[in-house]
């Protein structure tokens, strides 16, 4: 029997992120797109899973020589090696994608280890081989130097910012080919069962639309004709 995470994961794939930008929007949400982050590879379904957090703040040289990768407890190497299966490792790299946030070896593992996905605000290196794994990937662009040079790795699973948006662990994170919605968990029922409805009321739209029917009266419903109509659609 699924759980009920398992359940809201597998109603979120089926769900736009622009109807739930609309959906958080209606309840006072009006920041919860990952700004200016993008797919390596256009997406066949959505990237979905709860968020596991890793921040990053501006490298400091006598702190962040690449002998630090020797280190068995940097945070970057333990982020990797911690984030729980179906959960989307989500990076604050500062929105500064001059230095990679991670390269192919690392979002490898990621995959191997069964996690939904991976979102930074800043760029990946080996992006191109990270397009060609089996498991969705977000960022910037594509950065050749080292997170050393630029980035050094500061906490994991704690409240981040990314793209703009807070990221708290935990959260839901939908990802589509239009980018990155932040579900905030405590809000993630109302999100499903109100776009859910909101889906189907726009299935009938674009029927009606195909048609020739005109916008207005239609969407939004304001024709009580055509709520008559929708209702028995929906039957």
């Amino acid at each position: 029997m699924k759980t009920q995470s398992e359940l809201i994961i597998q109603q979120l794939k089926k769900i736009s992120t622009a109807s739930i930008a609309t959906c958080l929007f209606k309840k006072g949400l009006r920041n919860q797109y990952i700004q200016n982050v993008t797919p390596l590879k256009k997406l066949k379904s959505n990237m979905v899973g709860r968020a596991y957090t890793l921040r990053y703040i501006p490298a400091r040289e006598d702190l962040n020589p690449i002998e630090v990768f020797k280190d068995p407890k940097h945070l970057q190497r333990v982020a990797v090696e911690e984030c729980p299966e179906n959960h989307v490792l989500v990076i604050d790299s500062r929105k500064d994608p001059r230095a990679a946030s991670a390269g192919a070896i690392l979002a490898t593992r990621l995959m191997k280890k069964g996690a939904a996905g991976v979102v930074t605000d800043g760029g990946f290196r080996d992006s191109e081989e990270i397009s060609n794994l089996p498991m969705p990937a977000y960022h910037q662009r594509a950065s050749a130097p080292t997170n050393l040079t630029l980035h050094q790795a500061i906490a994991i699973n704690e409240p981040i910012g990314c793209g703009d948006v807070a990221v708290f662990p935990g959260d839901y994170i939908v990802g589509d080919n239009d980018g990155v919605m932040v579900i905030p968990q405590h809000l993630v029922d109302d999100v499903v069962s109100e776009c859910q409805k909101m889906e189907l009321f726009e299935k009938f739209v674009l029927e009606k639309v195909n048609q020739g029917t005109p916008i207005i009266g239609l969407y939004p419903l304001t024709s009580n004709d055509l709520r008559k109509e929708f209702e028995e659609w929906k039957k």
